[in-house]
């Protein structure tokens, strides 16, 4: 009996610089950078009062940084020299630009310190896209 799970494939590692508008399902190995609470409040859920917390974050690798939007449980995580693994993370667009995020189908998780420098010239959340309309 092996103990590989069958249909489970070790996931590729994308780097930042390869992140497009409009795509998800990306494993990264970043840094924090720097890490901003933008968002804090208690909002009742039933009995008890759930807080929603959103922080802006700048993570990155050797080929770029972007914003990461933390939510709730994932800000603990966010301390600026922490490295990360983000798996099954996804690109959300907010006012024309990129924003990194990781849902309820994917994992923030801490891991051993990664020997990158982050290239902190090339924010990838700086670049502003336009939402262009192809025709047929």
């Amino acid at each position: 009996m092996s103990d590989t799970k069958s249909g489970l494939r070790k996931p590729v590692f994308t780097k930042v610089d390869q992140l497009r508008p409009g795509t998800n399902g990306h494993t990264l190995t970043v840094k924090v950078v720097d890490c901003k609470m933008v968002m804090q409040k208690n909002r009742p859920a039933g009995p008890q009062v759930r807080q929603m917390r959103i922080a802006e974050c700048l993570v990155g690798d050797e080929t770029g940084m972007i914003v990461f939007t933390a939510r709730n449980e994932q800000v603990d995580l966010m301390k600026p020299g922490t490295t990360l693994i983000l798996r099954n993370a996804k690109i959300d667009m907010f006012k024309g630009s990129m924003r990194l995020a990781v849902d309820k189908w994917g994992r923030v998780e801490a891991t051993d310190p990664a020997d990158f420098t982050v290239k902190e010239d090339n924010n990838l959340s700086l670049v502003e896209y336009e939402l262009v309309n192809v025709v047929e």
